[in-house]
């Protein structure tokens, strides 16, 4: 996989092929279908392990800060985030994982999966604690997933259409989210140093 992600980097996955990686990894062709029946099996095991990253940044994100608020804003950063570094940083990289999700694989459905999970989770906590309103948790987390997509699909992070700061698109989700009755019941002092807290996390 290591042989792999190398060559994909170097010439992109398009143009590399099993011959390429096998020799990176000083092994025989033969040898690398013993491991991988076909070169889509590489390929995926490959976007596997990227997108395992994020979903690990996310993961640790979830269990970061002390509202739902900020906990939820963590986890959309460090998502953003590591979209936004590997296009800059590992673009051919990011055209595969690109490719994957535009074909639906899936390694790409299956960290779908697990981001809703995490989502679903922060939501779920804040409701029982009065902070985010009523309703399907599920339900919720796909609303804002959905709302959320131009900073978290890695097709669009480079979408040059007109669309609102990271800062402000997470700021129009929490007033979505949030519950009125809890939020008046909080000193507004208190509230002004969380919406502070959120805008710095999203920065």
């Amino acid at each position: 996989m290591q042989a792999a992600i190398t060559s994909y980097r170097q010439i992109g996955y398009r143009k590399t092929t099993v011959a390429d990686v096998a020799r990176g990894a000083s092994m025989s062709p033969a040898n690398l279908y013993r491991f991988y029946p076909s070169r889509h099996a590489l390929e995926e095991a490959v976007v596997t392990e990227l997108l395992e990253q994020v979903s690990m940044a996310a993961a640790s994100a979830a269990r970061s800060g002390r509202s739902g608020l900020e906990r939820m804003s963590a986890v959309m950063s460090a998502v953003s985030r590591m979209h936004e570094d590997r296009l800059a940083n590992d673009v051919r990289l990011h055209e595969l994982v690109v490719a994957a999700g535009q074909a639906n694989w899936v390694a790409c459905l299956s960290h779908a999966d697990r981001l809703r999970g995490v989502v679903r989770s922060i939501v779920a906590a804040g409701q029982l604690c009065g902070e985010f309103r009523g309703g399907s948790p599920m339900a919720l987390a796909c609303c804002l997933l959905d709302a959320m997509d131009a900073y978290l699909n890695p097709s669009r992070i480079k979408a040059t259409a007109l669309r609102p700061a990271f800062g402000e698109m997470m700021r129009f989700c929490a007033g979505a989210l949030g519950n009125t009755a809890f939020a008046n019941s909080v000193p507004p002092q208190l509230i002004h140093v969380q919406t502070d807290l959120l805008y710095k996390s999203a920065c």
